[in-house]
């Protein structure tokens, strides 16, 4: 029952956090401050608080502005929901001790907040072909404090050998490629990616965005939507590649390590 409860209000709150995450993205690309309350982007009007039920207020107002009608994208809900299933998936991974302590919060704290982070990256740069650094350099520099207030020191190298060897990977192909087929932004997140996951983690994580990469890639230039010559962001992909290999990421080395023997 206590499990039940814990995974509800998880789900609950990663609602609210990617109501919340919507007004970054978009305060975000209009270059303005996150303080102040929130408005139609047509009408300006003020929004109030039942207008902001996550989900809810999309459904019930028809995904429409409820002062001009103006048609609200469907992204909002859909940020709204992956935000609450990851922190959900994040309390059924990593939030299971029983025993509140300082630790423990400062994990729930930490974890909700890298699960946030990724996803404002992952719809900028979908949108935008461009990672941040306004959310990209604070994540790097609260992650480094994090690991090292609360992780042991062998592991602390570990973290820092995946950090720097994936970001170097990125910077040679940056180099070889001259930037064409990935962007330096992706070098910097490679970086924080490395800092989260660790190795061997950030090698399955690694090799899932890049499977992923090329089968939609391939998709797209299938069906005609893009080109070989067209850009496609990789940030979306590497993130996708983040989540599994941080719930997922021991269970499939076992099960490769399997398939070879």
């Amino acid at each position: 029952m206590t499990s039940i409860l814990l995974y509800f209000s998880t789900f609950i709150l990663g609602l609210i956090i990617g109501s919340f995450l919507n007004c970054v993205i978009y305060r975000l690309e209009k270059e303005e401050s996150l303080w102040g309350r929130s408005y139609c982007p047509n009408c300006k009007h003020n929004l109030a608080w039942y207008d902001l039920v996550p989900i809810f207020s999309f459904i019930f107002l028809g995904g429409k502005c409820r002062y001009c009608k103006f048609k609200i994208s469907f992204n909002y809900p859909l940020i709204e929901l992956i935000t609450a299933i990851v922190f959900l998936l994040i309390s059924m991974f990593y939030l299971i001790q029983p025993v509140l302590s300082l630790h423990y919060l400062a994990s729930v704290i930490f974890y909700f907040y890298i699960a946030s982070t990724l996803i404002v990256i992952f719809a900028f740069d979908l949108k935008h072909y461009i990672i941040p650094d306004k959310v990209l350099f604070p994540a790097i520099l609260l992650t480094i404090i994090y690991q090292l207030a609360v992780n042991y020191q062998f592991l602390i190298f570990n973290l820092l050998l995946s950090a720097i060897g994936a970001s170097l990977f990125f910077f040679i192909i940056f180099l070889i490629s001259g930037g064409r087929w990935i962007g330096f932004g992706d070098v910097k997140f490679a970086i924080f990616l490395g800092l989260i996951l660790g190795f061997p983690n950030i090698l399955v994580g690694l090799f899932l965005a890049f499977f992923f990469g090329a089968i939609i890639g391939s998709i797209l230039m299938l069906f005609k939507f893009k080109g070989l010559k067209s850009e496609l962001p990789f940030a979306p992909f590497l993130i996708c590649g983040t989540f599994l290999a941080m719930f997922f990421g021991e269970n499939l080395i076992e099960w490769y390590l399997k398939f070879l023997i």
